[in-house]
């Protein structure tokens, strides 16, 4: 109940810089400004997540990291690098379906991540906007190395632990590293 709060007030709170990226993304790639991506969710179940869109139009839906040609338009990649595109997640905390923090939520077809987080338990967890993987790595890390650091936060999960992601996550996002 508190993350739905939180979420509220803070997208009352940066209703501004939403706006802002809303009319740059439009008027830069046009419609849609958001999209919505199929992501396995907590207990084996899916949703659909919320992002800006960064990427051109019809981009293939795999991981960016296997994608052979820049698929962003200009200034996608900033929007990206300084997770502007991850704002709209807020809508899904509001929703219920993700927190602050927790196991990112895998890609749909990303099969062998959600097998294994399912034998693991990890998928009994709410998955999150940030989480232990995304500040041991981000996007630099492998499927394997993520799944490590979802146990581990699964077997470890704390306020304090909690509070150091937040933390972490907060300085990866100004230091702008291991972003795809």
């Amino acid at each position: 109940m508190i993350s739905r709060f939180i979420a509220l007030l803070l997208i009352v709170i940066l209703s501004p810089i939403l706006l802002f990226t809303s009319f740059y993304i439009f008027f830069l790639d046009g419609l849609p400004v958001l999209f919505k991506q199929k992501r396995a969710g907590k207990g084996e179940t899916f949703f659909f997540i919320y992002k800006f869109r960064t990427m051109k139009k019809n981009t293939p839906d795999i991981p960016t990291d296997k994608l052979s040609s820049n698929p962003f338009y200009f200034g996608g990649n900033m929007l990206r690098k300084i997770s502007i595109d991850e704002f709209p997640q807020l809508l899904n905390i509001l929703k219920g379906e993700m927190k602050f923090i927790g196991p990112r939520p895998a890609l749909h077809n990303q099969f062998h991540l959600i097998q294994k987080r399912k034998e693991l338990k990890i998928s009994s967890l709410t998955p999150g906007i940030t989480g232990w993987a995304q500040i041991n790595g981000r996007d630099k890390i492998t499927e394997n190395e993520k799944i490590e650091l979802d146990k581990y936060y699964l077997n470890n999960q704390s306020i304090i632990l909690d509070l150091k992601i937040l933390l972490k996550t907060f300085i990866k996002v100004l230091s702008i590293k291991d972003i795809n």
